[in-house]
């Protein structure tokens, strides 16, 4: 069983950044494919980053690219999610996420955290 915990989240001015962590308990890191996903009021929880186990490998939504970076030390077994440039449309709850295989679907994966919250006024 995994144990996921986010933090990092807060309010933010449009243009400013953010960096979440989110640190892995009670299981192989490097055994597991990790996302963030985030869900705004109202709307469902939608994919913003993947990364590969080694973490080789990493994709974005399209609303990510240019914009964040995810990345992961595996030694700390944490994966981090660099924010620039954020916009008010990218207030959401975010969430982490581990899963044996690298998608963008939220039901691939097994284990969640509890989601830190993102403000970014304009």
């Amino acid at each position: 069983q995994v144990q996921l915990v986010e933090s990092g989240g807060g309010l933010v001015q449009a243009g400013g950044s953010l960096r979440l962590s989110c640190a892995a308990s009670g299981g192989t890191f490097s055994r597991y494919a990790m996302g963030w996903f985030r869900q705004a009021p109202g709307k469902e929880r939608e994919f913003v980053a993947g990364i590969s186990r080694s973490g080789s490998t990493t994709s974005y939504a399209d609303s990510a690219k240019g914009r964040f970076t995810l990345s992961r030390d595996n030694a700390k077994n944490t994966v981090y999610l660099q924010m620039n440039s954020l916009k008010p449309e990218d207030t959401a709850v975010y969430y982490c996420a581990a899963g044996y295989q690298f998608r963008t679907e939220p039901s691939i994966y097994s284990y969640w955290g509890q989601g830190t919250q993102v403000t970014v006024s304009s």
